[in-house]
């Protein structure tokens, strides 16, 4: 894959409270060469105050060309409620968001869609299966054309 350039970089919020599965998406980026900036948040109200900038300071992840890989069950807020939060507020309603968990419960993916996600995808067990799984997600991401 070859590296990003300034004008198809996608900032990447990663919303995920598990130290495996963070340490997984760095390896399978890594593995895939994708460039992309990586931010991290543990739960969905972390994610909020990144996006929003809290305290009248910029938020942490620049305005422009955002996605979000989301895990559904996380401390504090979890998937849902964020996407919630999100989905009603004006400045950040528009964020693709992909759904990115093991829950492969109805209800979880009935309630994500309808909060309009760009995907749903379970977690593969097998960690080449993972690589593979990120390997897709950008190369869809780097050929759409996102704001």
């Amino acid at each position: 894959m070859p590296p990003t350039s300034p004008d198809n970089t996608i900032n990447i919020l990663l919303v995920e409270d598990d130290e495996v599965d963070i340490l997984n998406v760095k390896r399978a980026f890594k593995k895939n060469h994708i460039t992309n900036p990586l931010y991290f948040a543990g739960n969905g109200l972390e994610a909020l105050e990144m996006l929003r900038g809290v305290n009248q300071q910029p938020s942490v992840v620049p305005e422009h060309r955002r996605l979000i890989l989301l895990d559904l069950n996380m401390p504090r807020m979890n998937g849902i409620e964020f996407l919630q939060v999100l989905r009603a507020d004006p400045n950040l309603k528009s964020i693709p968001v992909v759904v990115l968990t093991t829950s492969a419960a109805e209800q979880d993916r009935v309630e994500a869609s309808q909060l309009n996600v760009a995907g749903y995808l379970l977690k593969p067990v097998q960690f080449s299966e993972f690589v593979e799984l990120m390997a897709v997600l950008n190369k869809y991401w780097m050929l759409s054309k996102m704001p």
